[in-house]
């Protein structure tokens, strides 16, 4: 019988083998390689200006002139070497077979891992104890006695108020005109009746003036 380590260690071998097909895939579809180097600065690169300070002037940075010159051409001594694959296969017959080569390996093989640990309850220590600093007393200030309650004079009520109604108007009496000639027996003129006597209406009843109360002594 197989142990357990067996189909394990196999199964690492056919995916160390998968990985070195396709690196190997890729590296050979690189067929543009950079044969020139980096670009060589001769002075390093600018740093900051130095803080403002007010005793110097400011100082402003001029950055020396910089002048790039290009790697030298490069002239290969031997043709560009094209690696090729030693299978004879295509991409799709590989892809292919890479496939084939998956569906045999074993399922990869799930470790139940522990249950979480409980939360983490932080309990802070307790704050220490606070001490009251009260700020130092104001300079006294001497205070002179309050004055005496003050007596609120209140005005004298007004005298009651008598109603005064408006004297009536003159009387006018309008007789019409008379009328046209007609010859009659004597009249006898009969007095219009007396003059209207205008009445006033009672006058209000009288009014009790009340005072506001004082104010409160002032301390």
């Amino acid at each position: 019988m197989e142990t357990s380590g067996e189909p394990r260690q196999w199964s690492r071998l056919i995916y160390a083998l998968v990985f070195c097909l396709i690196s190997s895939i890729v590296v050979a579809d690189d067929d543009k390689p950079y044969y020139g180097g980096q670009p060589y600065y001769k002075n390093p690169y600018p740093t900051t200006p130095p803080p403002y300070n007010a005793k110097y002037p400011p100082y402003y940075y001029k950055p020396p002139p910089y002048n790039y010159q290009s790697p030298p051409s490069y002239e290969p001594k031997y043709p560009p070497y094209y690696y090729n694959l030693p299978l004879l296969m295509n991409r799709t017959q590989i892809s292919s077979l890479l496939l084939q080569i998956l569906h045999l390996l074993p399922p990869p093989y799930v470790y139940p891992s522990p249950p979480p640990p409980p939360p983490y309850v932080y309990k802070s220590p307790p704050p220490p104890p606070y001490v009251y600093s009260s700020p130092p007393p104001p300079p006294y200030v001497y205070k002179s006695p309050p004055p005496p309650p003050y007596v609120y004079p209140s005005p004298p009520p007004p005298p009651p108020y008598v109603y005064k109604s408006p004297p009536p108007p003159p009387y006018v009496y309008a007789s019409p005109p008379p009328p046209p000639y007609v010859y009659k027996p004597p009249y006898y003129y009969t007095s219009p009746p007396p003059p209207y006597v205008y009445k006033s209406p009672p006058p209000p009843p009288s009014y009790d003036y009340k005072s506001p109360p004082p104010p409160p002594p002032y301390y």
